[in-house]
């Protein structure tokens, strides 16, 4: 096994955001290979959100996001467990960055789950009659519409769509990434965006 060394473990830290002594464990248990001490990182993260999933979280911040010179304006309400997380520069960080993403992205709901029934209806309509014109069978139609709208909940749940300040990463992995990071349960628990001119 290769040694650890103090500049390797910085390196990491400043990539990562983890600390020190998990970005030393995660380097020695992948012998030095930064890349998959990166991933070691993001599965202890996943790990410790789904740990603490269940936990209450009854403190955290409303963050609020002007954009485009008044033209779009978002609030969001993340929730923690605690009132130190909620003043931690990583927490409120996080809040700013789903508030702006949010501007830019305009999801449907936060969950797959949360999209109103009319909408999912709607979809599945529109994506059943696309491949019926395609001269698909009623079954290959349904199984296709199926596809698209698993396509569109990626698309446009919050938790599921590409983070737009990185897309390798899901809105679902900065969060667990941040609560590998903190140790605190942490969920974004509503948000409102209004764009000028919208109904």
């Amino acid at each position: 096994m290769s040694t650890i060394s103090a500049t390797m473990v910085k390196e990491l830290r400043e990539m990562t955001g983890a600390g020190m002594m998990d970005c030393k464990e995660a380097l020695s248990q992948t012998g030095g290979d930064q890349k998959k001490a990166i991933e070691f990182l993001r599965k202890k993260g996943l790990a410790t959100a789904q740990k603490r999933s269940g936990r209450a979280t009854s403190a955290g911040v409303v963050y609020s996001y002007i954009h485009m010179g008044g033209k779009i304006g978002v609030m969001v309400e993340v929730n923690c467990e605690t009132d130190f997380v909620a003043k931690n520069d990583s927490f409120q960080e996080f809040a700013k960055n789903i508030a702006m993403h949010i501007a830019a992205t305009n999801p449907v709901s936060i969950r797959p789950e949360e999209v109103p029934e009319e909408i999912v209806a709607k979809e599945k309509e529109i994506y059943k009659a696309q491949a019926a014109q395609l001269g698909k069978p009623a079954q290959v139609a349904e199984k296709i519409a199926e596809g698209k709208l698993n396509k569109f909940f990626k698309d446009n749940c919050l938790l599921t769509q590409p983070y737009v300040r990185d897309p390798n990463l899901t809105i679902s992995d900065v969060l667990n990434e941040l609560i590998g990071k903190i140790g605190e349960s942490i969920t974004v628990k509503r948000y409102v965006r209004y764009q000028l001119g919208e109904e």
